[in-house]
């Protein structure tokens, strides 16, 4: 099991606070965003005596609520096709859990969120990367790519849409050539779509789960972390047509026995935020990227696209080893008393070699904090001694 990308060097930003340096925390995607009151107030208010088990499926009037959210956006699926999970991460542990059997290969367009290759290994399954490049914004690989990478043992795609850790929105016509790809070979599509809210520069969220003759394929894991800025409640979601795969989705679910109690109640709550607060977080959002993006590029040796979704960007450093510079701000540097903490993009790579000169950045602080961030950056690169 790999350490994590994003988690691994906390020790070293511990010891860089006791010593009174400022940490300005880049490196994980945990939104300052508030919680929608609609959601707080439903915890807040609620009477329980007894804090009880919920159906392993989660409560039976979330789960119904849930799916008139994804009728409502194009998605037509019952209560019974969707599964409330401890957070998106339980949902794709079981969903691969139930589709893949130990040797099974999952192809997944790299660079990607780490603990997707956690999850494959914890399930057994062997991880296949397609490689995507930073030079064209991590743009989906043609089809003849994917196509070259499969094996008698794959069994499987995943793709995250919007990306992490690249922001990149997948478009309905990329998405269709995904579909004749599944479908010729019969495999399985698990698409990550817990950033479906935040699309930026006029584009539309097309899900995989809208594409025509894939009711049998298609397994999407979604979550309220990001959506609604409740990455504590640990509450997301399995959705399938497929019933085989929920019902033996199901045996994990009953193995744990029910997903939180009040992050349910959260989460059935949150589905009234009007959408007056995602005008807001998106406007928010998109002012971010920009000054992130605008303020990255302008550093010499610095290279970022610009994302369309999420909120993260990849950037390609003049460096040659990103686990060491990650490391050395924290430890060996400050400017004006504080620095920085990136995500070394090393780990969100299965291709040994990959991402040594580039580094994931959640611009999930204000904009004035994200300014002092790009300039300790720039600051850091003309003293960092760039060890081979």
């Amino acid at each position: 099991m790999p350490a994590s990308p994003i988690r691994k060097l906390v020790p070293y930003a511990e010891i860089a606070k006791k010593k009174g340096t400022k940490i300005y925390h880049l490196n994980i995607g945990q939104p300052d965003i508030e919680t929608p009151e609609v959601a707080l107030n439903a915890i807040k208010e609620t009477d329980l005596k007894v804090i009880e088990y919920s159906h392993s499926a989660g409560f039976e009037s979330y789960r119904r609520k849930l799916a008139q959210y994804y009728t409502k956006n194009s998605i037509p699926v019952s209560q019974e096709e969707v599964m409330i999970t401890t957070g998106g991460s339980e949902a794709l542990l079981f969903g691969m859990m139930s589709c893949l059997d130990p040797g099974d290969e999952i192809i997944i367009p790299e660079p990607f969120y780490a603990n997707y290759l956690s999850f494959a290994l914890a399930a057994g399954a062997v991880v296949v990367p397609v490689k995507t490049s930073i030079d064209t914004g991590f743009s989906l690989p043609e089809a003849e790519e994917f196509e070259s990478l499969i094996s008698s043992r794959t069994k499987a795609i995943l793709i995250s849409n919007p990306g992490n850790p690249t922001g990149r929105v997948y478009e309905k016509d990329e998405l269709k050539k995904l579909r004749d790809l599944v479908v010729k070979h019969d495999l399985y599509l698990f698409s990550d779509e817990v950033y479906r809210e935040f699309c930026y520069d006029g584009l539309s969220f097309f899900s995989a789960m809208q594409l025509d003759g894939l009711d049998e394929h298609v397994i999407l894991v979604d979550s309220v972390s990001k959506r609604y800025s409740m990455c504590g409640a640990r509450i997301g979601a399995l959705v399938t047509r497929n019933k085989h795969v929920m019902d033996t989705a199901m045996k994990f679910a009953q193995a744990r026995l029910s997903p939180p109690t009040f992050g349910q109640i959260a989460g059935e709550a949150a589905l009234d935020t009007p959408d007056s607060y995602f005008q807001k977080v998106i406007s928010e959002y998109v002012e971010r990227r920009d000054v992130l993006v605008e303020g990255l590029n302008s550093i010499p040796g610095v290279f970022c696209p610009n994302p369309s979704g999420a909120f993260y960007a990849m950037a390609r450093l003049p460096i040659h080893n990103s686990d060491h510079f990650c490391r050395w701000l924290l430890e060996s540097f400050s400017f004006e008393n504080a620095t920085v903490m990136l995500a070394p993009a090393t780990g969100f790579y299965a291709t040994e070699g990959s991402g040594n000169d580039e580094v994931r950045i959640g611009y999930v602080l204000n904009v004035e904090d994200l300014k002092k961030s790009v300039e300790i950056l720039r600051q850091a690169l003309l003293v960092y001694p760039n060890p081979q």
